[in-house]
């Protein structure tokens, strides 16, 4: 098992997302990878059916246009708003724009009676006790903390399993407004040490500092430009591998040449060893790990695509030569653990939904030999641990977690608590101690230990949520989409409501990211008031393996968006949606998915709002790691891709003389994965079209980036906007559910 790994499932974030999509921001989940914090709304009592009866009057701030026009593969391109791409922080005219904007926003949101009540509700509903699963080094137990409101998770250490927690590192110290976080940290092989990442304004960037655990003290160490990175120890805890790209040149928006190096505690970093890179392939992303027994660093290299290359380096060699294992990117390989020179791996070669073989790289030309084939459920993350093979899978979303000796034989199951989602297991091969986490729509994350030799597991952190999750109801529908496909979705509402009721539909649809059950307190709230939470698990993720994922990008995208209005019109035709009731909402490539199906079908949604979304489909490959989406989007400068993005780009695609939805726009002014321009330029392209008469507005988040790291204040007061504009437009009644 890896020392330092922090589980497939949270490799794949780092792998395979050329965003953050998380659906805890929540414990930026795992797999779950969910952390929309989206939370909770309600409306006035008073709400009428129509709702532009009691609708301000909005004048939208004048947004200059400039005459900007490319001519693409013989296609005419006008883009009028290009200087909105300009940086916020640094272009005072775009500053202004900005200023004009939430100034307008804000006296509109003003006007929703229900803002100050969705907010005050959503404080008591984040106020519970949020744990990570606990890593243990050197006898002692590593794991993150969250209080209730505290606006960052807190690093804590206990010197026995059950032992009381002393705080290691508070990033809530570091700042007034509490957006510096603590991002990601490893504690050294002997727990002497950890090594943490410091993630300023919801920037992408992180500074490395290393801190000494028994004193306290933050040695001088400090490692800059470490980007999309994880943090690996050598067992000797000499020092450390981390993954970075060269310090980037002023007013340069894209970032290139990731490399994966090696920082010697003590040292300058201008000191720091290269040990891999791949300069003829500059868009790679290079994330390290190290087996258990220390001896072999292993590398994946991905451009964003269904595979990764796989690259191992031996440290016990004089010279940390790096051999390459696999060496093309035509399917996922994911080194589990290692018995001397045998490699567990999951892979998808042959395999779509996954299996697990070895490889035992002391010949030249390893043979690769099956342990446990392909099943009908999805391999999600296997660990090696107390002497088994503990596995993973999903079965049309939900969660099982089957036991395997080495030889690959069957060893019975770990029995779960539920219906949802379970991960981590992570632990030493001879140790039978290991801890696992899970959670669904109506179960906080709690956290089990978990004991390999006798199969059981008992509670090691229980939270306690103010809301009564007895009277939730979660069922799993499957619809079909527009060509006969069967989609599955989630619906979460209140045991008693029967009738058709306002609805919150999500969804993301790419990079091969699933959306399994989990824990989400905003929707709750929702719920809570007699609405409907849905989640469409479409194509584009990996709910269904490789096959899924593929039907959802580049040429097939429009089956992202097919899927997605499908179970809108599902919801509306079994009575669970009103027809005028149905506001719909999505977080970076989920954006985009928002941005798109209100272009194509704006008459279905009563609300939309998209978060951070990819709005230029045109020219998303221009901005900081934009080039690493191409494997899933497709590439502009390709006339085939050109035409497909074309067809979909929200930004182009905007329909004058059509009523659109209501729509408030979210994005923040530090975010660097998916920037603020593309947000920008929609909104400014829908102020300026023929759209009818309800709102269309943007919400401009300051010190903010694309998610990861936002202070929970950040995150209550977002979505306390958000849902009373989406309570408004879908008539979803304050104090039904109270």
């Amino acid at each position: 098992m890896f020392k330092n790994s922090k589980s497939r499932q949270e490799a794949l974030k780092f792998n395979l997302f050329g965003f953050r999509l998380s659906f805890q921001k929540i414990p930026l989940r795992r797999t779950a990878l969910f952390a929309l914090a989206l939370l909770f709304t309600t409306h006035f009592a008073s709400a009428c059916t129509d709702s532009t009866a009691m609708m301000p009057t909005i004048t939208y701030p004048k947004t200059k246009q400039v005459n900007v026009v490319e001519k693409r593969f013989g296609q005419t391109i006008a883009d009028p708003y290009r200087w909105l791409e300009n940086d916020v922080r640094n272009d005072k005219e775009v500053a202004a724009w900005v200023e004009a904007q939430n100034k307008v926003t804000n006296a509109y949101l003003n006007t929703l009676p229900g803002r100050d009540i969705f907010r005050e509700r959503l404080k008591q509903l984040y106020n519970y006790e949020r744990f990570s699963i606990p890593v243990k080094n050197g006898g002692r137990y590593f794991y993150l903390y969250n209080s209730g409101l505290q606006n960052q998770q807190v690093l804590y250490v206990r010197d026995s399993v059950d032992s009381a927690g002393r705080v290691l590192i508070d990033p809530n110290t570091w700042a007034i407004d509490g957006a510096i976080a603590l991002a990601e940290w490893s504690a050294s092989d002997d727990g002497k040490r950890v090594a943490y990442a410091v993630q300023d304004g919801g920037t992408d960037w992180r500074t490395i500092r290393v801190l000494d655990v028994n004193t306290g003290k933050v040695l001088d160490d400090e490692i800059k430009w470490a980007r999309f990175t994880t943090i690996i120890w050598t067992k000797d805890g000499s020092g450390f591998f981390y993954s970075r790209y060269p310090e980037p040149k002023q007013g340069d928006a894209s970032v290139a040449n990731h490399a994966v190096y090696f920082h010697a505690i003590s040292t300058p970093q201008a000191q720091d060893r290269q040990i891999y890179a791949t300069p003829d392939q500059p868009n790679m992303l290079h994330t390290s790990d190290i087996t258990e027994d220390g001896r072999y660093l292993t590398i994946v290299s991905t451009p964003l695509s269904l595979g990764n290359q796989l690259t191992v380096v031996d440290l016990k060699s004089a010279d940390w030569k790096p051999r390459k294992l696999v060496d093309n990117d035509d399917n996922r390989w994911y080194l589990i653990g290692n018995v001397g020179t045998k490699f567990f791996l999951m892979t998808t070669q042959d395999a779509p939904r996954y299996k697990m073989v070895t490889m035992d790289i002391a010949t030249a030309d390893p043979v690769i030999r099956d342990v446990v084939p392909e099943q009908d459920s999805v391999l999600l993350s296997a660990s090696l641990v107390g002497g088994r093979l503990l596995i993973s899978y999903m079965t049309d979303v939900k969660t099982s977690v089957r036991r395997y000796t080495l030889d690959g034989k069957a060893d019975g199951v770990v029995k779960l608590p539920g219906i949802g989602a379970a991960g981590g297991f992570r632990g030493d091969q001879d140790d039978p101690e290991t801890f696992f986490d899970f959670t669904s729509f109506n179960t906080p994350g709690m956290i089990y230990r978990y004991d390999v030799a006798s199969n059981t597991a008992r509670v090691w952190a229980q939270p306690k949520v103010a809301i009564d999750l007895s009277q939730i109801a979660v069922e799993q529908r499957f619809y079909k989409s527009k060509d006969g496909t069967r989609v599955p979705m989630f619906i979460v509402r209140r045991k008693d409501v029967t009738s058709p009721a306002p609805t919150l539909l999500f969804a993301y649809g790419g990079f091969g990211i699933p959306l399994p059950p989990t824990f989400l307190p905003g929707y709750l709230g929702w719920v809570e008031q007699g609405g409907v939470f849905a989640l469409a698990n479409i194509r584009g993720g990996s709910e269904y393996g490789k096959a899924w994922h593929e039907a959802g990008r580049r040429q097939n995208k429009q089956n992202v968006f097919d899927d997605f209005i499908a179970a809108g019109e599902y919801l509306k035709a079994q009575g669970i949606t009103p027809q005028d009731g149905l506001a719909i909402q999505g977080e970076s490539n989920g954006g985009l998915l928002i941005g798109a199906v209100v272009n194509q079908r704006p008459g279905l949604f009563a609300a939309a709002l998209p978060q951070v979304g990819v709005m230029d489909m045109l020219r998303f490959d221009q901005f900081t790691s934009g080039k690493t989406w191409v494997e899933e989007f497709g590439s502009p400068a390709r006339e085939a891709d050109f035409r497909n993005l074309l067809s979909y780009s929200p930004y182009h695609n905007i329909q004058s003389g059509k009523a659109y939805p209501a729509i408030l726009a979210t994005t923040a002014d530090t975010d660097d994965r998916v920037v603020p321009g593309h947000t920008f330029k929609y909104v400014a392209a829908l102020q300026a079209a023929d759209i009818g008469s309800k709102p269309h507005l943007v919400r401009i988040e300051t010190r903010a980036g694309h998610g990861a790291g936002k202070p929970t204040d950040k995150i209550i007061e977002e979505t306390a906007d958000m849902w009373a504009f989406a309570a408004h437009w879908t008539g979803l009644n304050v104090g039904d559910g109270k």
